[in-house]
């Protein structure tokens, strides 16, 4: 990660979470529509169901929330219309951005992100231009509470299976392959940690500095993203 937290970047989103929790979840529950339609509504057998259901609970969506939105997928399997878009790019500066999007609209969705590519001086490009530069890891920000050992800690985690453990400013961050998130993020969660994020997400290999001309149209272009009904995800490489 060049010497810098993940954090930087993880609790930039987690804040447009706080501030716009209804829109998360809606966001979350598409997510969970289609780990239901893929593998059905049992976690136990559905990998990608548990992965979206630890995300869930990272962004304190209630379980009953979590577990009606299960049912109403399995209710509506054949209403449920979502295709996976992927769309990579660059912002101003050279900073490389990924852009992951559920959406029951190709045509619409790949308009709305090239505009706002376009808008803010950024360009899409085709895919893979950027994807190299990241790898798909499992993501786990434990919030160091009062008492907090971060020995026993980093311990609990390598024994649940973790690849790395981080120690960055008031967090410890978590790695794990992606096929291990779930494991690992149960493991802690039977420990009792608080998370202030978990998930799969494309983590990026090298980061690049951005100057104060582009800080401004980098950062907007971002928030237009996470902003897009369509968007789930948006990862980057920018030192933010």
């Amino acid at each position: 990660m060049s010497g810098h937290s993940k954090w930087a970047n993880i609790k930039h989103r987690k804040e447009k979470t706080d501030a716009k929790r209804g829109k998360s979840f809606t966001k979350i529950g598409r997510e969970i529509a289609v780990a239901v339609k893929e593998a059905g509504p049992d976690p136990a057998s559905n990998s990608r169901l548990r992965d979206v259901i630890a995300k869930a609970r990272s962004n304190n969506m209630p379980n009953d929330t979590i577990f009606r939105s299960i049912k109403k997928a399995a209710g509506e399997l054949g209403a449920i219309n979502y295709e996976s878009v992927v769309y990579e790019g660059y912002a101003p500066g050279g900073v490389a951005v990924i852009v992951e999007a559920l959406t029951d609209n190709r045509n619409r969705t790949a308009s709305d992100i090239r505009h706002i590519f376009d808008k803010n001086g950024g360009s899409l490009g085709a895919t893979g231009c950027v994807s190299w530069m990241f790898e798909r890891k499992g993501i786990i920000v434990i919030e160091k509470t009062v008492g907090f050992d971060e020995d026993a800690a980093m311990m609990d985690a390598l024994e649940a299976g973790a690849l790395d453990v981080e120690d960055a400013e008031g967090v410890m961050e978590v790695t794990s392959a992606p096929s291990d998130f779930s494991k690992v993020y149960e493991a802690l969660e039977k420990k009792g940690y608080a998370f202030l994020d978990a998930g799969v997400q494309m983590v990026p290999e090298n980061s690049v500095g951005i100057s104060a001309e582009n800080e401004q149209s980098v950062q907007k272009l971002l928030d237009m993203l996470e902003d897009n009904d369509d968007v789930q995800n948006v990862y980057h490489n920018a030192l933010m």
